[in-house]
């Protein structure tokens, strides 16, 4: 019997499968600025409204209430519109389904679309971040350790949603569109548009449960150094679990 053995993808593959997907990332100019120039638009808007007043532990408004959501905003068009948008391309163009049948597997397309994705989250959260502190003198959180945390476990849960989208959406206009809904449904529930105090008490609810308003509650909370309500924390990790189980479920590579 002849021995025929399987080339698998190496270091230099991958290399390459990162480096496309970072170049479609940069040539696409909406989904590269949006992310970033929004947040950033929102930062300026709402910094000098938060005033300089302390709220807890010499934390101010823009600390504890604008930051948290400017993060959150970061990660939410990253995780759920920009990154379903190029998977929902690459399967209405064929490029999944032509990955199958090479020793590359179509999951290297997934997992190269979110490192690259955590990229663009990372350069928008430290814009962000640095903008904050040099113009506004914003102060780092109470709890730095459980802020990364939280911000950490909100990324995987905006990608999971995002992830939703991608199976669900057959074309990259329908992705983008579902991405857009879904993002502003969520944020408008968790406080993007004025707060939650607004919002009837049922919706407020629901809201801090559902993952943008569970992410701001407890980045708030972490910044000021109080303690993280258990209820946040596990509307995360649901979103993080049922997202994951939808999309493996429904995604399909062609």
């Amino acid at each position: 019997m002849t021995d025929i053995s399987v080339h698998r993808p190496g270091l230099r593959s991958w290399a390459e499968m990162l480096t496309c997907e970072l170049k479609m990332v940069v040539r696409d100019t909406a989904g590269l600025i949006v992310p970033i120039g929004l947040p950033m638009l929102i930062l300026v808007m709402n910094a000098s409204a938060a005033g300089e007043q302390a709220v807890a532990n010499g934390r101010t408004a823009l600390d504890v209430y604008v930051l948290p959501l400017v993060f959150t905003m970061v990660v939410a068009t990253t995780g759920i519109v920009n990154m379903p948008s190029f998977l929902a391309y690459y399967r209405r163009s064929g490029i999944l389904r032509r990955l199958a049948v090479t020793p590359a597997s179509p999951a290297m397309v997934l997992i190269a679309q979110v490192a690259v994705g955590m990229l663009q989250t990372g350069l928008g959260i430290a814009a962000a971040w640095i903008l904050a502190m040099v113009a506004f003198g914003a102060k780092p959180p109470v709890n730095a350790g459980a802020a990364i945390g939280i911000l950490a476990l909100s990324t995987a849960t905006m990608y999971a949603v995002g992830m939703i989208v991608a199976a669900l959406a057959p074309t990259p206009n329908s992705a983008v569109a579902i991405g857009l809904s879904l993002f502003f449904a969520l944020g408008a529930l968790g406080g993007m548009f004025g707060g939650r105090s607004g919002l009837p008490d049922v919706v407020a609810t629901v809201g801090a449960w559902l993952p943008f308003g569970a992410s701001v509650q407890a980045m708030s909370a972490a910044w000021v150094g109080a303690s993280v309500q258990p209820a946040h924390l596990i509307g995360l990790v649901v979103s993080l679990l049922l997202g994951g189980v939808v999309a493996a479920a429904c995604f399909r590579w062609d």
